[in-house]
């Protein structure tokens, strides 16, 4: 292949990988735990996009088992999330390899 093409062919993907995390930074995920009682959405891009909580789950002594849902829920947004992105990520290298790299 000869070096010029293969210039041509990172140009490209590098052109479509830029598209992938634009549209990775619209595309969200929702998560929930505690039976809905937390709901978080997160963008593709890995961030959070938002965080709902019943207001029923917000009693004072049970701050611990709030904080717990949220956690899971986020963790789950998140891993959702990063799960799409790699494989969107994954669809615009398939099939380029550099020579001598693995």
């Amino acid at each position: 292949m000869s070096l010029g093409k293969l210039m041509k062919q990172a140009a490209k993907m590098q052109q479509q990988m830029e598209q992938i995390q634009a549209s990775l930074a619209t595309r969200t995920v929702e998560a929930t735990s505690g039976g809905g009682a937390v709901k978080v959405t997160a963008k593709c891009d890995g961030t959070l996009a938002a965080i709902k909580i019943d207001p029923q789950a917000l009693n004072p002594a049970d701050a611990q088992l709030v904080e717990d849902m949220i956690l899971t829920a986020v963790n789950q947004a998140l891993t959702q999330a990063k799960e799409i992105s790699n494989t969107e990520m994954g669809k615009a290298t398939a099939g380029f390899s550099l020579p001598g790299m693995m």
